[in-house]
């Protein structure tokens, strides 16, 4: 898989001997012995800034394409891989070290020990994705074929100098992901979603849709679940908006989370979910499981694509009509895409209080046409009006989440919904988000202020739970005044 086998010497077998294999039976046991269910053992190294990975020049790969080539004859896979990762790394750097020896390879320290680093990788976990999924400060990884990655960091995206040998030894590592929650990846079925097991989102198109080489695409989540106290640090709201975010979640408010593309809807999603009480039975539906929520009576739930047969597909729209079975007191969509909507809706408005979702729209207005449109994908005929009453009995508010251009996540908008007038929705905000200019490093400055709602619609919730005082209290000191002195209002939307 990495190139020819060498004709030098190689050190003596060390875990039970077997025949030198071929490449195409090397890269198979290699798979065999990669179903990895847990992470290395090693711990990884932090990294004190986000920088680009260092590129390596051809020799370096040729080295190591002769040494990865030889302890492939040296060791059998088979055996590695009943070895916990700590022993099996071991073993492998201590073959690996003997094999330079052996061939006189000439390198530097530094370089001996990334080699020696690289090719535990490549055998035991992932790679040369490793070190970027070792950084908690990359949001996302996007690999464009074997030769070409980028990551984002700090909002921003930039190049790395991170690698694979080829097209194969990519769709290798892609093959071993999906592999681990009963996906598939390959020409007959070229594209998957998977995950990861700490819970980071992955996405994977292989050839022949993607011309230039399998592209994969990874949504990591931190290692450790945020709250909403540290949404407040980064700057994403206000202590004043994480207490109506925090009341809103308490009073069971069915509650849509709307943003786009990478704006932080999952994240602001698991956050909302810490303000739910200890004792109540939530039940997740996922297209790949993601959700970590901390509550002890929690059941996942996850969509199933159909197999090569075509059948056995399990839809989202049959888990939530499943949830109605399971007395679930609270349903959390991971997100809504399509007919599913109607299921939703119909489940927050027929006692299950405090449901939540996410999907994807650029502002509250938008996301009720975006439930609008995926009901009516479903083929339910229903005029337009009995749909929008649909909404406004089910959904109480809405929380909008945008990526500004300077790479900054805010939730922007905290909007309720009122009611309808004729045949439009009433909207109400609560909270926003204004621009108010950037500064010299092109950081964008604004301000969450309340728009002068003193009861919101939901305040009756927040009185029979006894939240009447922080919510006003949050309101109140969310509010910014004009030159005069007097509040600034906002009228309805």
């Amino acid at each position: 898989m990495f190139g020819r086998r060498s004709n030098e010497p190689t050190p003596p077998k060390r875990i039970a001997p077997q025949p030198a294999a071929s490449a195409p039976q090397a890269a198979e046991m290699k798979a065999a012995a990669q179903p990895r269910q847990q992470a290395p053992a090693a711990p990884p190294k932090p990294e004190p800034a986000p920088e680009p990975q260092r590129k390596h020049s051809e020799e370096y790969y040729d080295v190591k394409t002769t040494v990865f080539n030889a302890l492939i004859d040296t060791i059998d896979l088979t055996q590695l891989a009943k070895l916990d990762s700590s022993a099996a790394r071991e073993e492998i750097r201590d073959i690996v070290s003997e094999i330079i020896q052996i061939k006189n390879v000439v390198m530097s320290i530094a370089e001996q020990e990334e080699l020696l680093e690289d090719i535990c990788n490549d055998v035991l976990g992932y790679g040369p994705l490793e070190p970027l999924l070792a950084r908690d400060d990359i949001a996302d990884i996007m690999v464009n074929g074997a030769a070409t990655t980028f990551i984002e960091v700090g909002g921003k995206v930039q190049k790395t100098g991170v690698r694979f040998a080829d097209n194969q030894q990519l769709m290798n590592i892609c093959q071993r992901i999906v592999s681990q929650v009963g996906r598939r990846v390959d020409e007959s079925s070229p594209i998957c979603d998977a995950r990861l097991p700490d819970g980071s989102r992955v996405n994977v198109i292989a050839p022949p849709l993607a011309i230039d080489g399998p592209a994969l695409t990874i949504r990591k989540f931190k290692k450790d679940r945020l709250k909403l106290e540290q949404l407040v640090k980064f700057g994403s709201i206000t202590p004043q908006a994480k207490v109506v975010l925090e009341v809103i979640g308490r009073v069971r408010c069915n509650t849509i989370i709307s943003g786009g593309t990478g704006s932080g809807k999952t994240t602001l999603l698991n956050c909302l979910t810490g303000s739910i009480d200890m004792d109540e039975r939530i039940i997740t539906c996922e297209d790949s499981a993601e959700l970590q929520l901390q509550q002890p009576h929690v059941v996942r739930l996850e969509t199933r694509p159909p197999n090569l047969e075509g059948e056995g597909e399990i839809k989202m729209k049959d888990l939530i009509k499943n949830c109605l079975r399971m007395r679930p007191e609270r349903i959390i969509v991971g997100e809504v895409r399509g007919p599913e909507a109607f299921d939703l809706l119909q489940a927050m408005n027929t006692g299950h209080d405090g449901s939540m979702g996410t999907l994807h729209a650029n502002s509250p207005r938008e996301a009720l046409s975006r439930l609008e449109s995926m009901i009516m994908q479903g083929g339910f005929q229903l005029p337009v009006k009995t749909i929008r009453e649909m909404i406004c009995g089910s959904v109480d508010v809405i929380v909008q989440a945008s990526r500004l251009r300077d790479g900054s996540r805010k939730i922007t908008h905290i909007t309720e919904v009122l009611g309808m007038e004729e045949e439009t929705v009433t909207l109400q905000n609560i909270i926003v988000f204004e621009i108010t200019g950037e500064d010299a490093n092109g950081k964008i400055i604004g301000r969450h202020r309340s728009t002068g709602i003193a009861r919101p619609r939901f305040w009756e919730r927040a009185e029979y739970y006894g939240e009447t005082d922080r919510l006003a209290r949050a309101l109140a000191e969310s509010e910014v005044a004009d030159s005069n002195g007097n509040p600034l209002g906002e009228q309805n939307a």
